[in-house]
């Protein structure tokens, strides 16, 4: 499987948060579907599922068990959400991007809005400040230089159109 990369599928050491991790390997999974056809069937894309786990078991994560599996469990919950308000997390994105088709949009540009976007609307618990930094941190590794701002740009403007009640989630 070829993962958008540039030194490595995932970066682990000490100071790597298990959530940064469980954003990172989801934006690398929801990448990866992207990047298969349509026509697969629903068992095809499990085991694809199942295979990119593997393949990301064997990598550097091993290094540390405990924050994979947490690493893990936190994408799992990412890429699920993610598939579950595909449709309602791409018009909210498509609605930002005025100038841009969501299709024409990098992969991973697309797929690491996709993931801040979920987290802002679905996620309560997480700051949006939070969600939105990690995603243009999550950019600067795996995207273009010119990545960070556009990312940027969008989300901010997903947070602005946020409900009050909102903006204020996680941010207390």
């Amino acid at each position: 499987m070829n993962f958008p990369q540039k030194k490595s599928n995932v970066r682990v050491n000490a100071q790597t948060h298990f959530k940064r991790l469980g954003r990172e390997l989801a934006m690398q999974y929801l990448y990866l579907r992207d990047m298969t056809p349509e026509t697969d069937s629903a068992e095809d894309m499990e085991n694809a599922r199942e295979m990119f786990w593997e393949q990301a078991a064997n990598g550097e994560l091993t290094s540390d068990d405990r924050v994979f599996k947490k690493a893990k469990n936190y994408a799992e919950k990412i890429i699920d959400g993610v598939l579950f308000y595909l449709k309602e997390i791409d018009d909210t994105l498509a609605s930002f991007s005025e100038k841009w088709d969501i299709t024409r949009m990098a992969a991973v540009d697309r797929n690491i809005i996709r993931i801040a976007v979920y987290e802002l609307k679905y996620c309560p618990e997480i700051p949006i400040l939070v969600s939105i930094d990690e995603a243009i941190e999550i950019s600067k590794y795996y995207a273009t230089e010119k990545s960070g701002v556009f990312i940027n740009g969008i989300l901010n403007g997903v947070k602005d159109a946020l409900p009050p009640d909102a903006k204020e989630k996680g941010n207390e």
